[in-house]
């Protein structure tokens, strides 16, 4: 549907990372010309060294905006399947965690760089989206609307001037700081304490997956882990997730023999299947792990921010990417319901906002999880019990992570219906040791009374 009334304003979008390609795109069906600036090269062009980019877990949520796009097709050539956990034991053993219980509970692993390729040409397959590649963002001056960036390739400075700005620009976002600057808002970055170090393991000899390929690969070590996950080609992008500081932290492991110390102990199964272990280790750089908060998300009708540029969060729940792509939603369904700008971003604001801050949240919830308490009898008897609510009251009871991977319940409900259901579950599994000891009668009565039906139009955050 064309926006007949903004034809003539000039948008903008910093970042041309998967979300800003996206939004443009969805902007640009809309009748609305694009201009879009990313600071790297062409990586359809250009090899682009990965390193940093930690493999994307494809979900419910994400899915539904390349839905949207009609992308689908093209990207299912992509993804790989993941069912569940397989968690690696010190000792060697494996134990399969299913995620779900219906066949189409299952998360997809994505390569970053092939989906952002196939969104930056859905954007210029539009007609009306103008991308600007190595234009590096520097200052935004709001009150006279323009931006200024620097070509990376000639180091000119350029004078852009634009009528709605929208930052896509990530984590360290500059849209950011400046509309922060600018309306005397809130920012902060909350470093985690722990950062990620990204490794492989290479395909086999007759270039078969090495382990199990229908699995998102853990090995859970209480204070940090190793995890891996599925390629195309048969590799498993590996990322190991360590304290800064410590015994055994990133400021310890600083040469290739304390590295092969390491992992013979802590990941003995992973460490044979890894033989460039010690030099992607040290070449590759140490990312860093935190979660932005900030406040507001727009200012006026002039800019307004989406994805991690909004709301970066850490990667333990699969969500970030997921929950960009959700804000593309958001912000296109805003533009379609509201004339002006001003309106619009204010709405798209009032939406996700405390959305963001729930899914950051449970996405450092996940963290402790993967590490340490799938390991946790008591954790697994727990989800056990959740399960067999779930089949028995499936409109109401429905795990936590369910409600995140699976449906599109928005964040904060999300949230606030997974502590009904853990203090639920504590209550229930007390006494017992098998789910055949399960009190029914105060299983029914807690869960009727505590969690209200949810029907199939709430289940959808977008409530189309």
């Amino acid at each position: 549907m064309a926006d007949n009334a903004n034809k003539s304003s000039a948008l903008t979008v910093v970042g041309g990372g998967p979300v800003g390609a996206m939004m443009a795109t969805f902007l640009a069906r809309r009748g609305l010309t694009v201009a879009l600036y990313e600071k790297r090269v062409d990586l359809r062009q250009h090899d682009i060294s990965a390193g940093r980019s930690i493999n994307l877990a494809l979900a419910n949520r994400g899915i539904a905006a390349l839905e949207k796009l009609g992308l689908m097709a093209q990207v299912n050539k992509l993804m790989i399947p993941m069912a569940g956990r397989m968690i690696h034991h010190q000792n060697g053993k494996t134990a399969f965690q299913a995620y779900g219980q219906q066949p189409h509970e299952v998360i997809y692993s994505i390569s970053r760089g092939e989906l952002n390729r196939l969104l930056l040409n859905a954007a210029e397959a539009t007609g009306k989206v103008n991308i600007q590649f190595n234009h590096q963002c520097q200052e935004i001056d709001w009150d006279n609307s323009q931006a200024i960036f620097q070509d990376n390739q000639t180091h000119e400075i350029k004078t852009i001037k634009f009528d709605r700005l929208i930052g896509a620009d990530g984590a360290g976002s500059i849209v950011r700081q400046a509309l922060i600057n600018r309306c005397t808002g809130h920012n902060e970055y909350q470093s985690l304490g722990h950062s990620y170090k990204e490794l492989t393991i290479p395909a086999g000899s007759d270039h078969q997956f090495q382990l199990t390929a229908q699995a998102l690969h853990i090995w859970p070590r209480g204070g940090y882990m190793l995890i891996a996950l599925p390629n195309q080609d048969g590799s498993f992008t590996a990322t190991l997730f360590l304290p800064n500081e410590g015994p055994n932290s990133f400021s310890t492991l600083n040469n290739p023999d304390k590295i092969q110390q390491f992992f013979a102990q802590q990941f003995s199964d992973a460490l044979p299947l890894m033989p460039t272990l010690c030099e992607d280790f040290l070449a590759n750089p140490t990312g860093h792990l935190g979660t932005v908060r900030c406040a507001p998300w727009h200012f006026a009708d002039k800019g307004v921010l989406i994805g991690d540029a909004a709301h970066a969060i850490v990667p333990f729940h699969g969500q970030g990417m997921n929950c960009g792509f959700e804000d593309c939603i958001a912000l296109d369904k805003c533009v379609s319901q509201f004339t002006l700008w001003g309106d619009r971003f204010a709405e798209y604001n009032k939406q996700r906002f405390l959305n963001g801050n729930a899914i950051a949240d449970m996405a450092i919830d996940n963290y402790v999880e993967m590490r340490d308490s799938v390991l946790n009898p008591d954790f697994l008897f727990k989800k056990a019990i959740g399960f067999r609510l779930e089949q028995e009251y499936p409109k109401r009871f429905i795990p936590r992570y369910s409600m995140v991977m699976f449906h599109r319940i928005p964040y904060q409900e999300a949230q606030r219906r997974g502590h009904i259901s853990e203090a639920i579950l504590k209550q229930l599994v007390r006494g017992i040791s098998h789910v055949d000891e399960l009190d029914w009668q105060l299983a029914d009565k807690l869960v009727r009374s505590q969690l209200e039906e949810i029907d199939s139009e709430s289940r959808d955050t977008t409530n189309e």
